[in-house]
């Protein structure tokens, strides 16, 4: 089990200078008309010294970006390429956003400071490098949900509205304006390995992968396996735990593209998401994606197939049969993931992989069988209980296979209330009404304050050993 973040003292860690020639362009952030806070994560500023800032230095080093001190002296817009829809495209890298500081927390991990919203780069193409703030609000509640179930994500560090009418087509529009900051332990991008391939840029992927092992550390990896596979291999046990922990969570990213993985295993980035309303292979969060590319059931086999095109990045560096091997172990990797934390969000002791996938199997059985909800049915069924209402065949084969788990313990209260926490997109739009209409937050931060509660309730999620923990 990864352990509680611990609060900590400010310190600046600007590692990323060192890359700086031919990893980004320094930038300048947008001049807005106005800087009105909306959220403050004292929570995660604390861990990082930031806690202890008043909300006009907030403001200005969150709205502004005036440098924190001995930090980035200016942002940096990340350089990157990427396969969109499996598209490859050599026209990307930081449009609306960029890296701001970097710090240690009290466990001594790299951090960064990034945005959304933040205003143009070199990157931007036709955008404004804006964010509307509904598309802010959405992304603060998906970070809160995933981190209560244990995902590994980033953070919605500070949401400061701006002052601007922006006009979106998937949005009524004009729309408020808002900027961004993510905490999360990295930017890099499978798509910046991606870039130094395409630029056949050996040198400088050397120092990437040097950078990687030094600042996200993980396994040591297979016994004399070069900085690459090493790192491949840190990656692949990285990612197939992210995606089993989506599938746990019943949570649907909606564009895994390469630009949109992070080296550190972190999910981010988050636009189209949606949660499951009921346990469908087939549900699809972006309207756009109209072959289901990314729909809820692909999704481990889009992260591993994102998995390659680094090994083909790696390439530039490393033979392919090691690179190879670490890819295949993606599979093994993930179903022990699955098990895994199925049964710590179901709230039981695992009992070994093959009992454990069966035991996932069962429940898949009654959410189809039965149309309950993946929260319902995680919520209801927890430590071995039994709804009142669960009296198909397909419940009682559930039954007779929990009986057989030991139930962890946990008095928290929250397993005793009615009804689960969710997050389906009808709950999203009723705690943005109120934002629209009246200007009224109080919908938002109770949501935030009960996805925290509910995070309490299941405790920490046990993590594979490559994990960065966060």
């Amino acid at each position: 089990m990864i352990p509680d973040p611990q609060d900590a003292a400010y310190r600046p860690a600007p590692r990323i200078r060192a890359l700086t020639d031919w990893l980004g362009d320094p930038v300048a952030a947008a001049d807005f008309p106005e800087t009105v806070l909306r959220l403050r994560n004292d929570r995660a500023a604390a861990q990082v010294g930031l806690a202890n800032l008043s909300d006009a230095q907030w403001l200005d080093h969150f709205g502004r970006f005036s440098p924190l001190d001995d930090n980035l002296p200016q942002p940096l817009a990340l350089r990157y390429h990427g396969h969109q829809f499996r598209v490859y495209n050599p026209d990307l890298g930081d449009g609306r956003g960029f890296l701001f500081a970097q710090m240690l927390d009290g466990s001594d991990r790299l951090m960064d400071l990034g945005t959304k919203g933040s205003g143009q780069t070199p990157w931007s193409r036709r955008g404004d490098g804006r964010l509307t703030l509904k598309g802010a609000v959405r992304e603060a509640l998906a970070t809160e949900m995933l981190e209560a179930l244990g995902v590994n994500t980033s953070r919605t560090f500070s949401i400061i509205e701006t002052g601007e009418a922006l006009w979106r087509g998937d949005e009524p529009s004009p729309t408020r304006s808002a900027v961004l900051v993510r905490l999360s332990h990295g930017h890099i991008r499978f798509g910046t390995f991606q870039r130094l391939l395409a630029l056949e840029a050996r040198d400088e992927m050397a120092q990437l992968v040097q950078y990687c092992l030094a600042n996200f550390p993980g396994a040591a990896g297979p016994d004399g396996a070069s900085p690459a596979t090493r790192l491949l291999n840190q990656v692949v046990e990285r990612m197939a735990d992210l995606a089993a922990s989506y599938m746990v969570a019943g949570f649907v990213h909606g564009v895994l593209n390469t630009d949109n993985m992070n080296i550190s295993g972190e999910s981010f980035d988050y636009g189209p998401w949606r949660f499951l309303p009921r346990w469908d292979a087939g549900f699809t969060a972006a309207y756009f994606d109209e072959g289901g590319l990314y729909a809820f059931g692909r999704q481990p086999e889009a992260i591993h197939w994102n998995c390659g095109q680094l090994a083909v990045a790696l390439r530039l560096l490393e033979d392919s049969p090691p690179l190879i091997a670490a890819l295949q172990r993606f599979p093994d990797l993930y179903r022990e993931a699955m098990a895994r934390r199925w049964c710590w969000r179901l709230g039981v002791e695992p009992k070994g992989l093959d009992p454990d996938s069966a035991l996932v199997a069962a429940c898949e059985q009654v959410m189809v069988s039965d149309g309950v909800a993946p929260d319902a049915l995680l919520f209801g069924w927890r430590g071995g209980r039994r709804p009142a209402d669960a009296t198909s065949e397909a419940a009682n084969a559930l039954a007779d296979m929990l009986a057989g788990y030991v139930p962890t313990p946990s008095d928290h209260p929250y397993w005793n209330d009615d009804v689960p926490q969710s997050m389906l997109i009808e709950e999203v739009e009723a705690i943005w009404a109120p934002i629209a209409e009246n200007d009224d937050w109080s919908a938002f931060h109770a949501k935030i304050a009960a996805l925290r509660r509910t995070g309490a309730a299941h405790g920490p999620a046990p993590m594979p050993a490559g994990h960065i923990e966060g």
